[in-house]
């Protein structure tokens, strides 16, 4: 059950301004859509964080999170990310891989900070799901840029010296069987309308059938024939209104921009062969916190057993929560974050009491 005396964001929240950004320079020419909230204190923020969602989510993901790092004096910059919500959707995979994306959110920092005191400083850097993916590739390829890293629910893994095709992945993790369903083109075609993808954010946030069939199975994927939207209660997780919002955003690039990111499996192991022959570090050497979920079925906590092995300045911590964990326990992760964020930025006290 979602917390409600976290205080959080609303869809239409006058703490937060709507800003689009085109970055320039880019392949592709993507134009990112991101919340900007700046700190009510007095005083220059204390950094900038920047938090990055997954799927199925949107910048609104975080909404438990935005006002908790505000009372810290962070500034908080959060895209949608390419393919969701008001962001662009391009067609090249090539727009979706790690590199790609880290590339942008380089370029959009540095927008961000351009012109303010906080004009070439490092950032906080914050993921769940692939937007957790993101941060530990991010940390790889840019980590100048970084003062500090967290990630909720997603695990470091190290880079790859061979291929490993999704079927092969998934013999060996059977929780991402989804993951061959989601990377084809049915669930991209099947999932089209306000009602298809209502029942499928319902079903994905934890609603459930009322003649009680089960919908996801992370082993096998969504069973598309049980969308049926008037035979799906609502979800725990969100509120009417939020849900509301969610389907509006959707509607406006549907599931095939947000679903790419499953299909970029070899593009992002031909770009990460140049650290490997280039020599770069493999290792995160930025001070980490990963934060697991008990009951994350897509991610459970004994895959980032092995993380210390190549994250050299680690702190681990655990919610009992599902995958969800950012809304369905937002005052343990946000105090986990919070005593992350107060002992690595130490140069310079956050402002709310933790």
């Amino acid at each position: 059950m979602a917390a409600t005396k976290v205080d959080k964001l609303t869809p239409t929240d006058p703490r937060v301004q709507h800003h689009t950004y085109t970055i320039p320079n880019s392949p592709h020419n993507k134009t990112y859509h991101y919340l900007l909230a700046e700190p009510s204190s007095p005083t220059k923020p204390v950094a900038t964080a920047l938090l990055l969602h997954g799927f199925p989510d949107l910048s609104f993901g975080w909404r438990y999170q935005v006002p908790y790092l505000l009372s810290l004096g962070l500034r908080v910059v959060v895209p949608d990310m390419v393919g969701y919500g008001r962001s662009d959707a391009p067609r090249d995979l090539a727009a979706y891989s790690y590199k790609a994306v880290v590339d942008d959110l380089v370029a959009l920092v540095e927008h961000v900070q351009r012109g303010t005191e906080q004009e070439g400083q490092k950032i906080v850097l914050g993921g769940h799901d692939w937007g957790g993916a993101v941060v530990w590739r991010f940390a790889l390829w840019r980590p100048e840029v970084l003062r500090c890293v967290f990630s909720v629910c997603t695990p470091f893994w190290p880079v790859s010296e061979v291929y490993v095709s999704k079927e092969e992945l998934v013999k060996r993790l059977p929780n991402f069987g989804y993951q061959l369903q989601f990377e084809k083109t049915e669930v991209d075609e099947a999932v089209v309308g306000r009602d298809k993808i209502r029942a499928f954010l319902s079903v994905m946030y934890g609603a459930r059938r009322d003649d009680g069939q089960a919908v996801v199975d992370t082993t096998k994927g969504v069973r598309l024939d049980l969308l049926e939207v008037n035979k799906i209660g609502e979800s725990p997780l969100v509120s009417r209104e939020e849900m509301d919002y969610y389907v509006d955003e959707y509607v406006k690039n549907g599931m095939r921009g947000p679903l790419s990111w499953y299909k970029t499996t070899k593009i992002n192991y031909d770009e990460e062969r140049t650290l490997l022959e280039e020599g770069k570090k493999t290792r995160i050497t930025v001070p980490s916190l990963m934060v697991t979920a008990t009951r994350d079925a897509a991610l459970p906590p004994d895959m980032a057993a092995g993380m210390g092995k190549w994250v050299d300045n680690l702190v681990t911590r655990q919610v009992d929560a599902s995958h969800w964990a950012l809304w369905q326990t937002p005052a343990e992760t946000n105090q986990y974050i919070g005593e992350f964020l107060e002992g690595t930025l130490k140069d310079q006290p956050l402002k709310a009491s933790i």
